[in-house]
């Protein structure tokens, strides 16, 4: 090879891993409380973090804490330092702000900053209060911060088909994905109803509106599921980091579930195919599963055997089940937690869908919080 056919390293692609570097090691440190909906103590557990680092000589000051009127919260501020808010005023009317600009100036070791989801007061240096806390971590201060899964703007539209509700202050994925810590604040759903109802998390007129409304039970067990799997989604990120970081064999955990539907009266060659490279994308787990309904004929003996065969090939699982096809589909994915599934169009008519009934409209009927891929025929 001669030596104009060696590849130099471009210099200001080299000075941007360095910046890069550089930042990241003067960067702050932050680790955020995730919650599933409010009252399930993120405040709370924050100030009582901040608390034990004071205890441990660190030095930390309050930029913005809401207690919302709750006994507890207010009682864990207790001789922290707060730095007063900025007064701004907007239309005749004063609001209170967290006051960025002083807390550089102070420049603490430790800040604590809630609902990074809050929109600023229009005049303000910046919009969101996340961009407030981007700052203070790029000038090296540290930030515990708290947050709702329901304000990412990735999950916008899922919340809303779960709740009813349009979040309207959202927060970029991002912000999760570049916090150097996430730690889930968990309580069972309707351990967080008796707070409510005890008038713990809202002023007792409040209590009925909300619990016909956002905190439904199931409501609350759908958004602590998307928690918990974001959560976790983090933690299986910062593990693939620190592997690769070490050049340690990359292991991956499962975030989905992939179902690929066999099906003996045709090839589902081309489903297996399509559900590998998804789970492949995904990072995830897949499973092929074929209902028999009836002993299968030579013809269709031979299908499945061919599909049986490239599953292999691809180290898919196969499990066969009996029964009706589209109630067998559906438990094994709700058993299973089933995150999205595989099947190829209908060959029936539409006649006889009209007898017997179609088994697309049957699964996705009843699965209608599972990703149900249609794959395109061959012919």
């Amino acid at each position: 090879m001669s030596q104009e056919e060696i590849k130099r390293p471009d210099p200001e692609e080299l000075l941007a891993k360095v910046m890069k570097a550089e930042r990241k090691a003067h960067r702050g440190y932050h680790k955020i409380f995730l919650g599933f909906a409010a009252g399930v103590g993120k405040t709370y557990e924050m100030l009582a973090e901040a608390n034990r680092r004071r205890s441990r000589g660190e030095e930390v000051v309050i930029g913005y804490v809401e207690t919302h009127g709750r006994e507890g919260t207010r009682k864990q501020i207790g001789d922290l330092e707060i730095i007063p808010r900025k007064v701004v005023e907007y239309r005749g009317t004063t609001f209170e702000e967290m006051d960025t600009d002083t807390i550089l100036a102070r420049h603490p070791q430790l800040v604590i900053v809630d609902e990074l989801a809050h929109t600023n007061v229009p005049g303000s240096a910046r919009v969101k209060r996340w961009m407030d806390v981007e700052v203070l971590l790029d000038a090296g201060i540290s930030v515990l911060s708290t947050l709702n899964v329901q304000h990412l703007e990735s999950l916008n539209d899922t919340i809303h088909d779960i709740t009813g509700v349009w979040v309207r202050e959202t927060v970029p994925d991002r912000i999760l994905q570049e916090a150097n810590e996430v730690m889930m604040v968990d309580i069972p759903p309707q351990a967080l109803i008796n707070r409510l109802e005890r008038g713990d998390v809202y002023p007792a007129e409040k209590v009925n509106q909300a619990m016909r409304n956002f905190f439904r039970e199931g409501n609350l067990n759908a958004l602590r599921e998307i928690a918990l799997r974001e959560t976790a989604h983090e933690v299986d990120t910062q593990l693939s980091t620190y592997r690769k970081d070490k050049r340690i064999e990359e292991t991956w955990a499962a975030h989905d579930r992939i179902m690929v539907c066999i099906s003996p009266s045709r090839s589902s060659m081309r489903l297996i195919r399509r559900g590998w490279r998804i789970a492949q994308r995904l990072k995830g787990d897949i499973v092929a599963v074929y209902v028999e309904s009836r002993p299968p004929g030579n013809e269709e003996r031979n299908i499945l055997s061919n599909d049986l065969e490239l599953a292999n090939r691809l180290n898919i699982p196969v499990v066969t089940l009996h029964g009706d096809v589209a109630e067998e589909l559906i438990r094994y994915a709700k058993e299973n937690e089933i995150t999205q599934m595989v099947m190829g169009h209908s060959r029936s008519t539409r006649w006889q869908e009209f007898l017997h009934g179609s088994i697309i409209h049957e699964v996705a009927r009843q699965l209608r919080k599972i990703d149900i891929l249609i794959v395109a025929s061959e012919e």
